[in-house]
């Protein structure tokens, strides 16, 4: 090797060290931005709040019980991120009001909420509407349109307050797909969020607020791979297999980045390109 591949070696190896330095000094994209994330002990809304918090944002990780919030937070602490478990029910007015108030207080406002948060407690009782209790269809309403507008209707003077904010509401292709499975209350539920989120973010876009739902298809951790069901319905998607957390975490980034900052009012489907969007 003579004297000129010695220095251009050494010039090539100094580009990419101050490439790498460079690149280790960025900001990243939610930095000092404080997310709260709803059902988040578990599945999705824990993909969610790790994806949050690899981002740089101080996650409040949610549920309705507080040993699996602190088990989603210390995770992420462990990984060297900023995670704070805050157990509530979403769907107690009073406990909402406190918990946004305090949350407030402690950390200085809420700009993302991530309200993920919709499946009943040991999954709910799926039913064909005529056979379905008031009370079955009453709680799909509360947990997953009611509890939405309380939630929205506290942390939005917060982010109007700081001229950013960030809504993501997470549904279900059911939503939009009518289907058999006993799942009508649960789906009008979404379907109505959809479109509260569209009416939220023409209301509030010109404060700095964007409102976007992602509507998810099948999942794992609440479809098992391995069920023989499951991998017939597999066999239909296109990418030839079930979604993960970090998918729906992945999207959940995008929308509260600065990236995706134009994009306002939208329901978007992560499906693997089942289509149920209309």
């Amino acid at each position: 090797m003579n004297i000129v591949h010695i220095i251009n070696n050494s010039i090539s190896a100094k580009a990419a060290t101050d490439r790498k330095m460079e690149i280790m000094s960025q900001k990243l994209p939610l930095e000092g931005r404080v997310a709260l994330v709803t059902g988040a002990g578990r599945g999705v809304g824990a993909g969610i709040a790790m994806s949050l918090a690899s981002a740089g944002a101080q996650v409040i990780v949610n549920d309705l019980y507080q040993e699996r919030a602190e088990s989603v937070a210390e995770s992420i602490t462990a990984a060297g991120f900023s995670g704070t478990a805050y157990a509530f029910d979403v769907m107690g007015p009073d406990l909402v009001e406190s918990a946004v108030s305090n949350i407030a207080k402690d950390f200085g406002g809420i700009d993302i909420l991530v309200h993920n948060a919709g499946i009943i407690e040991g999954g709910g009782r799926p039913k064909k509407l005529a056979d379905m209790p008031v009370e079955d269809w009453q709680l799909q309403i509360e947990l997953n349109l009611v509890a939405m507008i309380r939630l929205v209707q506290l942390v939005i003077p917060l982010q109007i307050d700081r001229g950013w904010g960030r809504l993501i509401q997470i549904s279900s292709g059911a939503s939009s797909r009518g289907l058999s499975i006993g799942v009508s209350a649960y789906g009008a539920a979404k379907a109505g969020t959809e479109s509260l989120i569209r009416h939220i973010g023409v209301e509030y876009g010109a404060e700095g607020i964007t409102a976007n739902a992602l509507a998810l298809g099948l999942m794992e951790g609440i479809h098992q791979n391995q069920d023989s069901g499951v991998q017939k319905l597999i066999k239909n998607i296109p990418v030839g297999r079930l979604g993960r957390p970090s998918d729906v975490g992945a999207a959940a980034v995008w929308l509260c980045s600065e990236g995706g900052g134009f994009v306002n009012s939208q329901v978007i489907h992560l499906n693997g390109g089942t289509v149920f969007g209309r």
